[in-house]
């Protein structure tokens, strides 16, 4: 079996990280060196700029996607700034001849901009998951996952994810015998359980423009560990209940359901990184009904468990000493 041609393309302001990241799983880390032939290459061949100040040599132009295998663009410096042309051209020439077309972070939005990804599956990093959507409607953003892989169209996650991605790319083309190797030599799990959502800062607001509402919202924080009803609450600011829904909706854009529990899951967070509190009593703590429903909606909304998330924030050293 003859060696996978996998061109990564430098552009102006490119992120170190980013870039190194298929250049080591691809070239460094291979526990056999046959297995894939790395090419750099760039739009105009020489010294290119990164972001901090960093330089490296291009010695290719994009001549080298005519014939590589797979096409990996690491990142993209601005996502207002659309790609050449020619970039572009060459990206959709090759995904028609059959190559593999791989953006990692916010090299998604090169992709995006050429046309490719549209009615497919698509990740990118979660900070800016509005904008791509708005920008690119007709792409079918996955939000939680750590990357897709759609008809040869393989895109990730934001900064680490590249690496899961590009493992992943290993292991569909030589198995995870080969992934699990190079995972050892990068001293990285081989593949991560959850995605994306896990680390999707999505802060409640503090308050809105609504006086009534702000009081109801500063009473419900105070109050999260108990049980409460439309009936009460309409009580609580002297609405009817068809008034507060409709108050509430306009001044949060979302439901009272949907706020109290996306609070008590951020309450269940902090608690579950802070605190020694064994999972029922999080759950008690943050106001879920029991610790059985309290589970099925953190790993609903997060894809991991209440214990998976306190190991990964908390560290593998932590021991829940309340269920031993």
């Amino acid at each position: 079996m003859s060696a996978l041609t996998v061109a990564v393309i430098a552009t102006a302001g490119f992120s170190p990280f980013h870039f190194s990241v298929p250049c080591i799983l691809f070239g460094q880390s291979m526990p056999q060196p046959d297995l894939f032939h790395l090419e750099i290459c760039a739009e105009k061949p020489g010294v290119v700029l990164s972001d901090i100040g960093l330089s490296i040599n291009v010695e290719h132009g994009l001549e080298q996607l005519d014939v590589a295998d797979i096409i990996i663009v690491p990142y993209w410096h601005n996502p207002d700034e659309k790609p050449s042309q020619a970039l572009l051209d060459k990206l959709i020439s090759a995904w028609q001849r059959g190559a593999e077309v791989v953006g990692l972070c916010l090299g998604t939005y090169v992709l995006a901009y050429s046309g490719l990804l549209n009615q497919h599956r698509a990740a990118t990093h979660w900070e800016y998951e509005k904008d791509f959507i708005k920008r690119f409607p007709a792409v079918h953003l996955d939000s939680n996952s750590l990357y897709t892989s759609d008809e040869r169209l393989i895109t990730s996650a934001g900064t680490a994810a590249g690496i899961d991605c590009c493992l992943n790319i290993i292991r569909n083309h030589y198995g995870s015998a080969i992934a699990n190797r190079v995972a050892r030599r990068m001293v990285v799990p081989p593949y991560r359980e959850g995605g994306q959502a896990q680390f999707i800062e999505r802060p409640v607001p503090l308050s809105t423009r609504d006086s009534k509402i702000n009081e109801l919202i500063e009473y419900l924080r105070r109050n999260l560990d108990k049980p409460h009803d439309l009936d009460s609450l309409a009580g609580f600011v002297n609405m009817s209940r068809r008034t507060l829904t409709r108050h509430f909706s306009k001044a949060t854009g979302t439901t009272l359901g949907e706020w109290l529990n996306a609070e008590r899951l951020q309450r269940s967070q902090e608690l579950l990184e802070t605190t020694d509190s064994s999972i029922e009593s999080v759950s008690e703590m943050a106001g879920f009904q029991s610790p059985i429903s309290f589970r099925q909606s953190f790993k609903a909304r997060f894809s991991v468990s209440p214990s998976e998330w306190r190991r990964a924030f908390r560290g593998p050293e932590y021991v829940d000493h309340k269920r031993m």
